[in-house]
């Protein structure tokens, strides 16, 4: 178990008048105009929208991986637009974990190190590391996989590593970039129930996907069109 054990109606993050846009040939190009989004603790937030409707970016911005161009971003009442960069890796160690569409898994170490990685990042010590990861290899009933690299395993196989990975270190937030976008329905399920049971266990998590189906796993579904919300 998780156990992050929210407080029911805080507000996490705090999103007012997001813009991010780039300069072309004297003009803006838009990829997020006026974004006014609150997200509570211990929601489960679809982001649904079409191709290039800035669902990618909004999720960066908030994950820290991007900045915004105008507007302002709070995390749990801290303010997070002029962060240091030291600041933002803050941040990713111990507050927010990321699961991608690509899997991003580290091809020169086998399941059991990609899991650890993030916890020697850390500074967790090497025996609560091992209990740690023994408790998500089980979970995920992958204790016989521990040994393999991401090459000699399913897709299916790689996102339950890639969300064992960053879950690892119980971030507050849990952000999925397309999570199921690789893998087929079957597979594609199983990593939805395992996000419902992660958000149920009290984390909140935000996922951007083109899957109707797997946005209603959320509580709140919100759509950008355009980069903006509708």
């Amino acid at each position: 178990m998780i156990n992050i054990k929210p407080i029911k109606n805080t507000t996490m993050i705090s999103l007012k008048g997001i813009t991010k846009f780039y300069n072309t040939k004297q003009q803006k190009t838009f990829v997020l105009n006026d974004v006014n989004l609150e997200i509570k603790q211990g929601e489960f937030l679809s982001i649904m929208g079409p191709s290039g409707a800035g669902k990618s970016t909004l999720l960066n911005i908030i994950g820290l991986l991007d900045q915004s161009s105008e507007g302002s971003y709070n995390f749990l009442g801290e303010p997070m637009m002029h962060l240091k960069e030291k600041q933002k890796v803050d941040y990713h160690r111990n507050h927010i974990g990321f699961i991608f569409q690509a899997f991003h898994l580290i091809e020169e170490m086998n399941v059991y190190e990609n899991i650890e990685t993030p916890l020697i990042y850390k500074g967790v010590k090497a025996k609560e590391r091992k209990a740690i990861v023994a408790d998500l290899l089980d979970r995920f009933n992958m204790v016989a996989k521990k040994d393999l690299f991401p090459a000699q395993l399913s897709g299916g196989q790689q996102q339950l590593v890639g969300v064992a990975r960053a879950i690892a270190g119980k971030p507050k937030l849990l952000l999925a970039d397309e999570p199921t976008g690789n893998l087929h329905t079957t597979q594609g399920s199983m990593i939805m129930d395992l996000l419902k049971e992660l958000n149920k266990e009290g984390m909140t998590i935000i996922q951007v996907t083109h899957n109707q189906e797997f946005a209603k796993y959320g509580n709140r579904i919100i759509n950008l069109v355009d980069g903006v919300v509708q």
